[in-house]
């Protein structure tokens, strides 16, 4: 018998399968060994086929007697051909890591399982019945903060189960979602199984292959690699948080787990949630368009408050009289909850302690060796640190071009508002969370010492601004509401929006009859802080879908960006160009000048990029494929930024 398998090694550039054969009846979807060229690599059994007029080697062995479910494999194949990715490369994400032993099969137990899920409101049961109804396989859920979409998903979970079927839940980050986890695992018990980075390999081995043979429904949550569990039953996804960055690969294979799922529930025929306070504006767009949009617009608890919200100009210095940082209302704020034993959330979206090192006298600034971008100053250990490669040095005393002692340090980050928090209130214990914290000082490790009020003051950046729930919670902070919109970036605007409203959430939701927020910002006319403050997604969006249509910008259009790198800056703005030229050849292809990227210079050179927009994505995926190779080119369909 002769079988066509997938393997997870690139062996040409042309195909992405090759022929074997076994002496057993194999079916579609089983994992197997075999040769290829001198190594010995893991491979899919993709389907039987008739003797080829070629000799063809033999299958080395059988990993596993129980195939793949049928949609992995279809998902494989469709990866693949929509992300103009190699079917080698797309197959490692559906399969476990190699094992070290042995893998003995055995029946999964049968688990207990504890339904107490809370009754849904009328406003919840309403939504839920809009879901159900709703013709297509994929639905939108845009409930705004506190008003119980977590109730849906374990009633819909229950539901299925139910009908032993079963569940995944998708999250952005694991530590971000500790709370919707635990209220899972409380009303499921060992039904759910939580998968994370921070597993070894394996534990998510040894997982993989008790989801694989497991013998009763489950419910499945992780962040986007748990799309690719192997569950044989699968009758929901629900994505929570659906607005967030995270659910797309930066990295090859490059994929979007939204569009994935909304595959797999297309080809199973089962439902696609997805659950946020702030959709993307093109999910939104698409979904009310295809009659899937569902607004859930009133908050679970009776007791729930709307905030207080002041919009404080940052260009008006009178202010700011006590300090640089903290407006006098926002300090007056924080003494008052002091006093309460209240807390405070601090938001700023940069850590560190100042973002920008240079010598006053000739204008010399820290730059990263390997990335040549900007390095920020910690304070706390006097280091200078690049933020996106993790290069650290000592901060010197004098300039390493003219010698003079003069170093200055601009901007500021979480560190320097620590500490600026810690001189003006020396008896408040104050918190930080930024990607800085050790393992032991993160927000998930340390989440019931916050909810307890071990803590006064909370400082942090996005990692603090989502999914928090906290009953002392009285003020929030945000310390510079713009400045993420001079980023040159088409979704720049959007991920402002998202995390304004996200962090203005935090409070007002119920526990406390006070609740304010001091939102500073050198921009207080700006349509997007504007929306954000009045929690106006509707014109948040109506502005944004203008901005984007006379932009030729999703959802109105598709979008690939190119990058080229080459060592010298010269060959890198010499290749960009001849590749802009053979663009302009393609017809309903519209392509930009040459830009230097985001991140223009590394230690493999200068990438320069070119976008690529058009109105069918077919167009841009002929583009693409019809380029010469090239070694130095990167290519992105469907980027969620340009930067």
């Amino acid at each position: 018998m002769f079988y066509e398998v997938i393997p997870t090694k690139v062996f040409r550039a042309s195909s992405g399968i090759l022929t074997y054969t076994s002496g057993q009846s194999l079916q579609p979807g089983t994992l197997v060994e075999i040769p290829l060229g001198k190594a010995t690599v893991r491979g899919v059994i993709y389907k039987k086929v008739p003797q080829p007029d070629f000799k063809c080697k033999e299958i080395s062995q059988v990993l596993h007697k129980r195939p793949l479910p049928s949609h992995l494999l279809k998902s494989l194949v469709w990866l693949s051909e929509y992300y103009l990715t190699p079917l080698p490369v797309v197959a490692n994400l559906i399969l476990p890591a190699p094992p070290s032993r042995k893998y003995i099969q055995e029946a999964s137990p049968r688990s207990s399982v504890r339904l107490h899920s809370p009754p849904l409101n009328t406003a919840q049961k309403a939504a839920l019945e809009a879901v159900k109804s709703a013709a297509t396989a994929t639905k939108l859920l845009h409930g705004i903060t506190g008003s119980g979409k977590t109730n849906i998903y374990l009633k819909m979970a229950q539901e299925t189960l139910n009908d032993q079927k079963s569940t995944i839940l998708l999250v952005p980050e694991i530590a971000l979602t500790s709370q919707l986890v635990q209220v899972f695992q409380s009303s499921f018990g060992d039904r759910v199984i939580c998968l994370h980075s921070r597993q070894t390999d394996a534990t998510r081995r040894d997982l993989w292959y008790k989801i694989h043979d497991a013998a009763t429904p489950l419910i499945i949550i992780g962040p986007r690699s748990a799309l690719f569990s192997p569950l044989h039953d699968l009758g929901l996804i629900i994505i929570d948080e659906a607005h967030e960055s995270a659910y797309f690969q930066e990295t090859a294979p490059k994929y979007s787990a939204l569009r994935l799922a909304s595959f797999i529930a297309s080809t199973l025929k089962i439902t696609c949630l997805q659950g946020t306070a702030t959709p993307l504006v093109s999910d939104y767009y698409l979904a009310e368009k295809n009659h899937a949009y569902i607004p859930l617009t009133e908050r679970a608890k009776t007791s729930a408050i709307q905030p207080d919200i002041f919009l404080i100009d940052l260009k008006k210095r009178e202010n700011f009289i006590r300090n640089h940082y903290f407006s006098d209302g926002l300090l007056k704020a924080i003494k008052v909850n002091l006093e309460h034993h209240y807390q405070t959330l601090i938001f700023h979206n940069r850590r560190g302690s100042a973002p920008l090192t240079i010598c006053s006298n000739c204008g010399w600034q820290a730059l990263c060796p390997t990335c040549f971008l900007p390095l920020n100053l910690h304070s706390d250990s006097y280091t200078l640190i690049c933020h996106a490669c993790g290069y650290q040095t000592k901060v010197p005393t004098n300039c390493p071009d003219c010698h003079h002692p003069d170093i200055v340090h601009k901007g500021f980050g979480t560190k320097l508002l620590e500490s600026e928090l810690n001189k003006l209130f020396k008896e408040a214990r104050i918190v930080r969370f930024d990607a800085d914290n050790k393992k032991s000082d993160t927000l998930d490790a340390l989440y019931e010492q916050v909810k307890n009020g071990d803590f006064d003051i909370i400082i942090g950046t996005q990692t603090v601004a989502k999914g928090l729930d906290l009953p002392l919670l009285a003020t929030v902070g945000v310390v510079q509401a713009d400045s993420g919109l001079s980023l040159p970036d088409f979704a720049s605007e959007e991920r402002t929006f998202h995390l304004l409203t996200q962090v203005i959430g935090r409070v007002g939701r119920g526990h406390l009859d006070t609740a304010q927020v001091f939102m500073q910002t050198f921009q207080p006319e700006h349509p997007v802080v504007q929306a954000a403050i009045h929690n106006d997604y509707t014109a948040f969006s109506k502005y944004l879908l203008s901005r984007r249509r006379a932009g030729h910008l999703p959802p109105f259009a598709y979008l690939a960006r190119l990058d080229l790198t080459y060592k010298t800056e010269v060959a890198a703005l010499t290749q960009i160009r001849r590749l802009q030229n053979l663009l302009k050849k393609f017809p309903k292809l519209l392509v930009s000048n040459p830009a230097p990227a985001f991140h223009e210079r590394s230690t493999k050179g200068y990438s320069w990029q070119l976008i690529l927009r058009a109105t069918s994505r077919k167009t841009l995926e002929d583009a693409i494929q019809h380029l010469p190779p090239n070694p130095h080119l990167h290519f992105t369909i469907d980027p969620p930024s340009l930067l």
